[in-house]
């Protein structure tokens, strides 16, 4: 195998320590040239579509990215801003607060940037920049809180699949999920609260996660556990009876089964059923695309109304919300534990007067920097 040519190393160099806030990622425009590059690239990916390779590259190839990249484009300039695409747009505002936050706390030797697992930055992009820099610990923080076969574990992959090839790899530290977490479900919480403050409460709460196949429950997957914990300690966080609140999974796609109950069906219902008012949060999702600004409340909120409900209410995603930064910076701070991210004035001349003892030992021995 031929690895990768390593950046020039400048003896004496500061190690440095970097968390990347990995999303799914995005199209980079709302056409349907850029959705075809985008969904090729996500449902190549073999821990999304389960399917034997070679007949799927025919419904891919032949089918899904002819007819679909059109109609996909259509669904994501209805939700498209003057700065892009809201996924990246929150996710690259989540690393810009968390990195502030973290070095308001004192670490100094620490930068956070963000990639995503298709389309642009690319995580690989994300850790060759990373290692041009001289970083040598790299945090892996995966914007899911709930683990899953199909998003976690593909993240893993594309860090495990890219240090294949470099020669000199950093350490690293990858963080699995985050679902029971204190810090996110209280700011779950406060979302929910801080939007009732405003409107009022419904007569439901939907918790809308997204879907995947239920054969992966079968095949041992845990998300579907972790997302019905998540809406539990939810639900007993904001004093919610069992009949108050209901757990949905949504964006299916394709004939075979998946974890149910479905959220545009149980909308539908309720709405038939003569519920007045539901509210409908996605608590999977920690920033707002196109899953829930045009899917749900959009899509499912037309669902309820022409079913018979009255009000429909979509509550919006963590973002870069206060208490959700809050949760990101405990959870970083957590994994980063034992790493010599913190630091203060002396130390950082100490450090320095180190790097130069180095420095200059390295070119007595024959290094040329």
């Amino acid at each position: 195998m031929a690895f990768r040519k390593e950046p020039p190393y400048t003896h004496g160099s500061p190690a440095s320590t970097a968390v990347v806030l990995v999303n799914l990622g995005t199209p980079d425009a709302p056409n349907a040239g850029a959705l075809r590059r985008y969904l090729k690239q996500f449902l190549s990916d073999p821990r999304v579509v389960e399917i034997p390779r070679a007949v799927w590259w025919f419904i891919l190839n032949g089918i899904i990215l002819p007819f679909r990249s059109s109609k996909s484009a259509e669904k994501y300039a209805s939700i498209w801003t003057e700065e892009g695409s809201p996924l990246r747009v929150h996710t690259q505002a989540q690393a810009t607060a968390l990195g502030a936050q973290l070095a308001a706390r004192g670490h100094h030797q620490l930068q956070v940037v963000y990639a995503m697992r298709y389309g642009t930055p690319s995580l690989p992009q994300v850790l060759d920049q990373l290692k041009e820099q001289g970083c040598t610990r790299i945090l892996v923080l995966p914007a899911y809180p709930q683990y899953s076969g199909t998003t976690t574990a593909s993240i893993f992959d594309a860090v495990f699949d890219h240090y294949r090839q470099v020669r000199n790899i950093p350490e690293l530290r990858l963080i699995r999920n985050y679902h029971d977490q204190d810090a996110y479900i209280q700011a779950l919480r406060q979302s929910v609260l801080d939007h009732w403050d405003l409107h009022g409460r419904p007569d439901k709460l939907l918790m809308s996660f997204h879907g995947v196949p239920k054969r992966t429950l079968m095949l041992g997957d845990p998300y579907h556990c972790e997302c019905y914990k998540t809406a539990r300690l939810l639900a007993q966080s904001l004093g919610l009876a069992e009949d108050q609140y209901q757990v949905t999974f949504q964006s299916r796609f394709g004939k075979a089964e998946w974890l149910q109950p479905y959220t545009a069906p149980t909308a539908q219902e309720l709405g038939r059923q003569g519920v007045r008012r539901i509210d409908v949060m996605c608590p999977g999702f920690t920033s707002d695309c196109l899953e829930t600004l045009e899917e749900i409340a959009m899509e499912v909120k037309e669902d309820f109304l022409h079913a018979g409900g009255k009000e429909f209410h979509f509550i919006p995603c963590l973002n870069e919300s206060p208490a959700w930064i809050k949760g990101m910076v405990e959870l970083a701070e957590q994994h980063l534990a034992g790493w010599p991210t913190m630091s203060n004035a002396a130390a950082r001349e100490e450090l320095a007067h180190q790097q130069l003892i180095a420095a200059e030992r390295a070119r007595a021995l024959g290094a040329d920097r």
